[in-house]
Formats: structure tokens, C-alpha cells, sequence
């Protein structure tokens, strides 16, 4: 048999209120919102490629997977100006990204690319555009990489065994 209010401790009371307040206020949420693409930053993106994927947002820096001529690449887009960032040495010819992420700040890419039958983790460091290979220990095949706020630490999704597994890396300074 249900409580009524009046059998209710006040505790019990508050929380029935406070849970039907919640409801109520996400369901207008929800219903009130749409959802709308930012116009100018999705046209400045159709323009640099014909395709994105597996966005990465830092904190005015986007990063993805573009394709451009049937080839992919990392593009580092500046959100201030809506405009790609060269990247020199990390786009190699004879490579195939799989996955990227991007530092708040936009200095380190943490990326996951396939070059001469191996999957690679490296971490690229923008201002000085220099490219470093990271070894899995114990070893594995990197599928999917997510770098914090700081760029410090690295989560990567790691293939061992014939299992999934998420390996948490505190990078160099």
C-alpha cells in the first residue's frame, strides 16, 4: 500500500517533491530546446574538407579527422578564427589516422594512426612540432585515445588479448 503525503516523514516528503520538480524541469528542458549547428564554424569546416570525423574539442581548439582529395588528415582548427592550424610534421603520406584528441590549450594531439602494418600512439607537441612515439606496457594495439584538460594524462583504448582495455598514462612534462 502507497504513503500518503500525510504518513509521509518530512524527509520522505521533500524528496518526492524535489524528484517531481526534477522531472518536470528536465522534460521542459528538453522540450524547449532545439539543437542548432553553429552556421559560421560548420561552414568554415565544409570549406577545409569534404568530411570530418571523430571531433575533439579542446578549449578554443577542434581537432578531427578530415578527408581532403580521398586522403584522411588531422586538422586543427582555431575556433578564434575558425581557420586550420598547420601541423607540421605530424600528417605523414605513408600514414592513416584512426583516432585523435586535443589539449585545452591546443599544444599536445595524442593521436592513434596505422603506418607499415602497426598501430602507433604518438603524442604531438604543437610548438614544437616534434612527434613522440609512446610504447604500451604491457603491449597492445591503441584503437581510441582522449587526453584531459591539461594534455598530462592520456586515456587510450587498448586491444590485448582479445580484449577491450582503457590504460591511464601520466605523460612527461
Amino acid at each position: 500500500m502507497s504513503k500518503t503525503y500525510r504518513s509521509m516523514r518530512p524527509f520522505e516528503i521533500c524528496m518526492v517533491v524535489v524528484a517531481t520538480g526534477l522531472v518536470g524541469m528536465s522534460m521542459t528542458a528538453c522540450e524547449n530546446r532545439t539543437l542548432k549547428p553553429r552556421q559560421d564554424l560548420n561552414g568554415a569546416l565544409r570549406q577545409s574538407a569534404s568530411s570530418h570525423r571523430e571531433p575533439s574539442l579542446g578549449q578554443l581548439w577542434l581537432v578531427t579527422l578530415s578527408n581532403r582529395q580521398g586522403r584522411e588528415r588531422i586538422e586543427l582548427i582555431d575556433l578564434r578564427n575558425r581557420r586550420p592550424v598547420p601541423l607540421p610534421g605530424l600528417n605523414r603520406p605513408d600514414a592513416q589516422p584512426i583516432s585523435v584528441s586535443v589539449s585545452a590549450d591546443g599544444e599536445r594531439l595524442a593521436v592513434v594512426q596505422q603506418h607499415a602494418d602497426q598501430t602507433e600512439l604518438l603524442l604531438y607537441r604543437r610548438s614544437l612540432g616534434s612527434v613522440q612515439r609512446l610504447e604500451l606496457n604491457p603491449k597492445g594495439v591503441p584503437r581510441q585515445v582522449s587526453l584531459n584538460g591539461s594534455g598530462r594524462i592520456l586515456a587510450v583504448q587498448v586491444s590485448r588479448d582479445g580484449r577491450w582495455d582503457v590504460d591511464l598514462i601520466r605523460l612527461p612534462g
